[in-house]
């Protein structure tokens, strides 16, 4: 697949970002993905080409550019779960610094570059994300309830947006979750605030996994569970994107 190295123009300066799409010279269907909190690396780019190769445009924006280029810290070619902590540790207090406010104004940059880029075709897009990736893709989701036609996110806090975002999502959405991350009460509450908010979703654990399983450079991977995430999302993007 083509890929390209990117600057979005945000009001704060200017994100980089990792872009993958098909050979082909038409259009595609824009897809904004959010990667985890590690960022923008060699799995989350082999992640992208994948996608792009079904025949999407994707988009991967460096959310923590405030702080430096991505990745953000020094990571291992491996990431073993006993060195996952102080990684997370160091990035805390970006993650902490990323609010909301920050989030939403990020959002509107990314999508309005996505979707003026030449090789996205018009028409409505979809937001996906791992981890914090998630969380942020749930916001952008919100925020642009007749742009986001579709919201997926894996691994990932979607709760900790709140009822009042939940209630603007338009999109159908799918959440994936990680058994180690919630229990059974936990999914219940959240799947109750989803049927509040009315939303077309899906939300299910899959078995076995821990957080981080769909991320192969690191300890929590499972390849059971990416193979389900993809088998979960290519058809959420289809029949949003492509059947409408």
């Amino acid at each position: 697949m083509p890929t390209q190295t990117l600057r979005i123009p945000t009001p704060d300066g200017q994100a980089d970002a990792f872009a993958a799409f098909p050979e082909r010279g038409e259009r595609h269907p824009g897809v904004l993905m959010y990667a985890d909190a590690f960022g923008i690396r060699p799995v989350v780019r082999e992640m992208a080409d994948e996608l792009a190769g079904h025949g999407y445009y994707v988009l991967v924006p460096n959310f923590f550019y405030r702080h430096g280029q991505s990745p953000v810290i020094d990571l291992p070619e491996h990431i073993e779960e006993e060195a996952r902590s102080a990684l997370i540790a160091q990035l805390m207090p970006l993650i902490q610094a990323h609010t909301t406010e920050r989030v939403l104004s990020d959002a509107d940059a990314y999508l309005r570059f996505l979707t003026t880029r030449p090789e996205v075709g018009a028409g409505p897009v979809a937001v996906t994300g791992y981890c914090i990736g998630g969380l942020l893709a749930t916001h952008t989701a919100a925020a642009h309830p007749g742009q986001v036609a579709a919201l997926a996110a894996f691994h990932a806090p979607v709760g900790a947006a709140g009822p009042d975002a939940l209630g603007k999502i338009t999109a159908q959405a799918h959440f994936g979750h990680a058994e180690s991350d919630l229990t059974p009460h936990v999914l219940g509450e959240l799947n109750r605030a989803l049927d509040a908010a009315k939303l077309d979703y899906t939300s299910e654990v899959y078995p076995g996994t821990v957080h981080g399983f769909t991320m192969s450079d690191t300890d929590a991977f499972d390849p059971a569970g990416l193979r389900r995430h993809w088998d979960r999302l290519l058809p959420l993007l289809d029949r949003t994107l492509r059947q409408g």
